[in-house]
Parts: C-alpha cells; structure tokens; sequence
C-alpha cells in the first residue's frame, strides 16, 4: 500500500447527520442556556420601540399625527409594524421560540433536581484537614449525637462507622427552578390574556356616552378566542372633563390634573353610579378596566348649506398639533351640503392672542379666550361616497383636493370667530357658525385574564431569585475517632459568600463542641 493510500485511508471521514440528526443538533441549540439568553435579549431588545413608537392600541391621536406630520416615515414603520409591537409577526416569533426554549431547558433540569433530592449526601472524607474548612477537638462526642446536632440546624445527614456526612442547601436549586418555571408562566400568562383578552379605543365627546360593544369602538383588537359576546355589557355617559394646569411660574401651563366625570351603568338595567375616572385611576368593571389616555378640544359648529338647510350641526373633535398650548386642528366634511359638498379646514385655539404680525396664536392650553382660524373653506365633490376608506382627520385626497373650490383666498381670508360669531360663504354657498366647546377624551378599554397569573409568576420569579443567589449548597463532615478527637470539614458546592459559611462553620463547630447540656 502506498503512502497515498494510506493517508487517504487513515484521514477522517465526513458523517452524514440525516434529518434526525439535524433536528436532535437543532433541538439542543435551541434548548441552551446561551440560546434562551440571547432570545430573553432579543425580547427585551425588541420592546424598545414599544416605547419610542406611538401604539395603536395606546396612543392613536400620536400615531394620525405621525401620519400627518411625516407619511413617509409613518408608512415604513407600519411596514415593520412597529405601531403593533407587541402584537407584531416578528415579536410573536421570538416570544414563541423563547418559550419553547424554557420548556427545553425546565423538563430536564427538572429530572436531574429530583433526582438530585433523592440522592443522598456522600460518605464523609477519611482526611477532613484537606476540606477548604477544618476544625478538630478533644470531647466524647459521639457520631449518633452530632447527628442529631445537625439535624437540629436542619441538615440532610447521613450516618456511618464513626463519621457523619450533612448537606444543606437545597433550596438554592429550587429557587434557579422556581425562576425559571416563573418565567414561563409569565409567558404563558401573556399568551393566556392575548388570546382571552381584548382592547379597544374609542373617543368620546362631553355628553356623549358609550356602551361597551364592538360596533361602539374606533379601534377594536380581540384576541382569537373572544367574540362579540364576551364583552361584558357595561356603559356610561361622560358628563364633562376638568383639567387643572399651572397658572404661574417655569411651568406654567402644563396639566396638573385630569378628572373625566362619568355615570356608569355596570349591567343593562342597573341604577347608574358617579365615578371621577383619572389618569391613574381606571375603572374596572367585572374584570374590563377603562383608562383614560388622552384629551382634546371639539369645537361645536353649525353649518347652513345655499338653500338655507341646517346641513351640519355639532362638535368636531380636534388633532392636537401643540400639547403646549393644545393648539388643534379641525377638519368638517359637509357632504350633505345643497347644491355643492362643502369642506373646512380649521384651527382652534383655546386662549387665542393676536401676534405683531397680524397672525394668532394660543398662548394656554385652557379655553380661556376660544377662537377658530378658517384656514380653507372649499366646494366640491369630497369622494366621501367614492367607497374608499377615509380619515376623519384629512379633507381628501390630494387628487381629490386639487379640484375642489377654494372659497376663501388672500385679503377675503376671515378673521377666527368667536364662540357666537359665524361667516358668510362666498357665492351663496351657506354659512360657518362656531357655537361652542366641548372636550373630548380618549380610552383604553382592556380585559386581560392572564393579568393576575403574570403577576404572581413575576412575584415568584422575584423570590426564587432571591433563593438562588442568597442560598448556597454547603457540606458538614464529622468523624470521631479513636481517643476522643473530634475532626470536622466542611465546602460549598457554590461559588459566593465563603465568608458567610466561614462564620457558620465556627457556630456549627461551637455547637458540636458544646458539652453534654445540648445533646437531647
């Protein structure tokens, strides 16, 4: 055989895993301890733009703003569907494979910790000097009575010839378990509300009510299992919204406190009850809790079409362009309006001052001196009945808009009106009236059912992690020999506070050397 041949036979030969040994190879890389970390990672990573990016389901006023203000951006962020984080394809992946990896890594961390339960301490060491701790004296101890002193400080003993092996500590696995358990029930608590539980948010004007159904949000987001029936039938009327805001000094003008009165009906037929619904107050009715999320101004407007017809009557709710000042914008759509549709673009400005420059401004969040600014009046047909879906905060599209008629422009622009005060349109078209002011709020409507499992699974996380790094796995070995000498060792079986047992192997020491008054 040449040298050739002989190389190419003795060098390693490539195997094959097969489809049984990629996924057995598959299955443990998933199931590790680095995997899940980075998949925890990933998770927590993953929530940031949770909190950097308006949601709809929390903040729907910011996410149309963000349209408005930015469409471009607005549109690659709901490509990514960062306004749904959490509800997101790529955030469910990889909550999924995270916890498919604790199931992975608790099943046999499980076996090996019960088998470690029913295993008993080992023999104790012939020479104890060699243990990191050691300690020998003279008494007439005896094996049977050092075991009972163990015992006694609640350790697993195990007796022999002459010797006594103790081990403590075992609480310290089950807490690294119970954590990991926790977290899978934290998991499993979220998925549990997520396919139980809804949300929905829905915006009311002052004297407006609500009844808790699908058909009365503005947004509505079940989870898989819940239908139109598993709502629990409450509803209110909101009476008004106070806010108190600063009056003086560097924060002048910023809220200091939101009160929305309500009348709660809690069942259909029940005697209504009165309730102040705050920020950090929500009202919980049968488990459904409502929050109280967001504020505006909804200018109330009458508008008289060309044939002398009362074509709109009532309040407009406003997109906050300012949170300052609460500076809003309006836009009424009058598709009702005879002989031609009519459309408004509005500004309304709670406490309105002229400027040097002929322009007016809001100069506080309160209604203090309400005016609204006509910044577009137009006619023409709007595409409300084209059958395309359309934002109640946009006029129309921008083909659509590009042909209607302008009927205000240059010097003939009115200036803002007043509450009572109203203006004529031009070529007979009808007539603007501002009316009043109302408010209006935003809610958050959530019924969560794995809300109090996750929250105990959380609190369970916390107390075995308190378990598994205040607790540490410690051994005790005694041998009696010969003459009355004494020798005992002992080690941790973990790293961290060696100087905490080293004060407890002195007082196991002190008691093992106590005189007969201690031994039962």
């Amino acid at each position: 055989m040449s040298v050739q041949e002989l190389e190419k036979e003795q060098a390693p030969k490539h195997v094959q895993l097969g489809l049984t040994g990629w996924l057995r190879w598959a299955w443990r890389t998933l199931t590790s301890m680095k995997t899940a970390l980075i998949l925890l990672f990933l998770l927590a990573l993953g929530s940031v733009p949770g909190s950097l990016v308006p949601q709809r389901g929390v903040d729907p006023d910011k996410v149309a703003l963000l349209y408005q203000q930015n469409p471009t951006l607005a549109e690659w962020y709901d490509r990514f569907q960062l306004f749904e984080v959490f509800s997101s394809t790529w955030y469910a992946a990889v909550y999924l494979l995270l916890f498919t990896s604790l199931i992975g890594c608790i099943i046999p961390r499980t076996a090996t910790y019960l088998r470690e339960l029913r295993r008993k301490p080992p023999a104790a060491p012939k020479n104890l000097s060699r243990l990191p701790h050691f300690a020998s004296f003279e008494s007439g101890l005896t094996a049977s009575e050092a075991a009972w002193r163990l015992r006694k400080r609640r350790f697993r003993v195990v007796t022999g010839d002459g010797w006594v092996s103790a081990e403590k500590g075992y609480l310290r696995e089950t807490g690294n378990l119970l954590f990991h358990i926790a977290l899978l029930g934290i998991l499993f608590s979220v998925g549990f509300g997520s396919l139980y539980g809804y949300r929905g948010n829905v915006l009311v004007v002052e004297g407006d009510g609500f009844a808790n159904t699908v058909a009365a949000y503005d947004r509505f987001i079940p989870g898989n299992q819940v239908s139109a029936e598993s709502l629990e039938p409450f509803s209110f009327q909101l009476s008004d919204l106070k806010v108190a805001y600063q009056l003086t000094g560097e924060k002048r003008g910023q809220a200091l406190d939101y009160t929305a009165r309500l009348k709660v009906n809690d069942h259909p037929g029940s005697p209504a009850r009165d309730y102040d619904l705050k920020v950090n107050s929500p009202l919980e009715v049968d488990g459904t809790q409502l929050y109280l999320i967001g504020n505006g101004y909804a200018p109330v407007f009458k508008i008289t079409d060309g044939k002398g017809q009362v074509a709109y009557e009532g309040p407009v709710p406003c997109l906050i362009e300012d949170k300052a000042t609460m500076t809003s914008g309006c836009v009424v759509k009058v598709p009702d309006a005879q002989p031609s549709q009519l459309g408004f673009l509005l500004r309304f400005l709670p406490t309105s001052v002229p400027l040097t420059d002929g322009t007016y401004a809001s100069a506080f969040p309160a209604d203090v001196n309400p005016q609204v600014e006509i910044l577009g009046a137009f006619s023409g047909d709007l595409g409300v009945n084209s059958g395309k879906p359309q934002s109640v905060y946009t006029l129309a599209e921008p083909e659509v808009l590009r042909k209607l008629k302008r009927l205000f422009m240059g010097s003939n622009t009115p200036k803002p009106l007043a509450v009572g005060q109203s203006v004529d349109l031009p070529d007979g078209l009808g007539k603007l009236e501002f009316t009043g002011v109302k408010k209006w709020i935003t809610l958050q409507t959530s019924y969560d059912p794995g809300r109090m499992p996750a929250l105990v699974a959380a609190g369970t996380a916390v107390i075995a992690i308190m378990l598994s790094l205040l607790i540490r796995r410690r051994r005790v070995f005694v041998r009696v020999k010969e003459g009355g000498t004494v020798d005992v060792g002992g080690l941790t079986r973990t790293e961290g506070n060696v100087a905490g047992f080293h004060e407890e192997f002195a007082e196991i020491v002190k008691v093992l050397s106590a005189g007969d008054k201690d031994v039962r």
